[in-house]
This record gives structure tokens, C-alpha cells and sequence, in this order.
């Protein structure tokens, strides 16, 4: 288990350095155009993921998402005090990559996010936007667990742009990044509305895709 708890916290505070450091490295070079800024944000994030997965998943099965670990309970993937444990490392994580970032760039380790995310279609972005990342790691996992990896990050590439919140689609990146006052910031009075519709997208993607993917029973 502190195996397990240990790569989930590793695996999520890297996610975090990744988002935020390439969301500060972006703004810096992108000379104010905010599009180049999220291109950089988006490509890093992708490319990201596809590595911690590989690096994590044969530990902890590499959920960095508190949405990822509610889907597996749901499943009986995972029982309650796992799933609890993981919920915890992953925020643990999640806050202390936000700081790394932070570090690297000599900016102020404590922040708070000014940057608001205000409106329902935002939420319905979110849902949107886990309902997606969910549907794909429960598809590939029951039918190419080879490719889950690349699908989640060219999900999550695909989903910064297509959705109008760029796809935060975790709770613990969505508190983690309220503590950073930068490009990949949120604020706050933000973040409930985002974690509800993330936890939608998990409550509507659960039960359908274990529907679609059922195994026939023999004739």
C-alpha cells in the first residue's frame, strides 16, 4: 500500500509541475498571445501524462485523479479504504507539484488564484470533459490496456481545446491549481462548480460504459 500511495503522490505532484510550470513558461514566452500560451500548456500536459502513466501504472495502476479512483470504487476496483487513501495522496501530491512548479520559477510558493471560471456552461464543460476521460481509460483498459496510456494523453490534449473550461476533468488539479496565481489558475469561488461537474461526468460514464463493454452471457 505505501508503495502504491507513494506513486500516486509522486505520479500527481509531477502532473501538477507539468501544468502549471508549462502554463508559466507559455505566458512568459508567448508575448500576451494567449493561444500560444495554452498550445505550450496543452503539448506538455499531454505529453506528460503518456510518461507518468507508463512510469506509474504497473504500481498503483497511475490514477492522479480523484474522479479516476471514484470510478474504480464504483466498479468494486477498489474498496472504500483504498480509494480513501488514494483520494488523500493525490491531493497531498497535487498541492505540493503546484509549490514545485512555483519554485522553479522564483515565484511566491503561497498564491491564490484571482482567476475566475464563472458560469454553468463551465460546469457542463467539466462534465463533459471527465465523462470523456472516463469513458476512454474503461474502454481501453477492458478491451487494449497497451494503448490506455497515449489514448489519456491525446485525450487530454484534444479536450484543452474542445472544451470551454481547457478540461481540468480532476478535483485534486482543480483545488491544487486555486493555489496558483497563474495561467493555469482558478479561483476558488470556482472550483465547486468544476468538481460538481466532474463528478457527473463520473456518475454518468460508470454505469454506461460497464453497460456498453459487458461481457455477453454464452447462449
Amino acid at each position: 500500500m505505501m508503495r502504491r500511495l507513494s506513486a500516486e503522490f509522486l505520479g500527481t505532484a509531477m502532473l501538477l509541475a507539468i501544468v502549471v510550470g508549462s502554463g508559466i513558461m507559455g505566458q512568459r514566452l508567448s508575448g500576451g498571445n494567449g493561444a500560444i500560451a495554452l498550445l505550450g500548456n496543452t503539448i506538455a500536459t499531454g505529453a506528460g501524462l503518456v510518461v507518468l502513466i507508463h512510469m506509474f501504472g504497473p504500481i498503483s495502476g497511475a490514477h492522479f485523479n480523484p474522479a479516476v479512483t471514484l470510478a474504480a470504487l464504483l466498479q468494486r476496483q477498489a474498496d472504500a479504504r483504498t480509494a480513501t487513501f488514494y483520494v488523500i495522496a493525490q491531493g497531498a501530491g497535487a498541492i505540493i507539484g503546484v509549490w514545485i512548479a512555483h519554485a522553479m520559477f522564483a515565484e511566491p510558493i503561497i498564491q491564490v488564484s484571482i482567476k475566475l471560471r464563472p458560469g454553468v456552461a463551465q460546469g457542463f464543460a467539466e462534465l463533459v470533459a471527465t465523462f470523456g476521460l472516463i469513458a476512454i481509460i474503461h474502454a481501453t483498459k477492458a478491451k487494449r490496456p497497451d494503448v490506455t496510456p497515449g489514448a489519456v494523453g491525446l485525450y487530454i490534449t484534444a479536450a484543452y481545446w474542445f472544451t470551454a473550461s481547457t478540461s481540468f476533468a480532476n478535483p485534486a488539479v482543480t483545488i491544487a491549481r486555486s493555489l496558483s496565481d497563474t495561467f493555469a489558475g482558478i479561483a476558488p469561488a470556482s472550483v465547486p462548480l468544476f468538481i460538481a461537474g466532474q463528478l457527473a461526468g463520473v456518475l454518468v460514464a460508470v454505469p454506461l460504459f460497464v453497460w456498453l463493454y459487458q461481457e455477453e452471457a454464452p447462449q
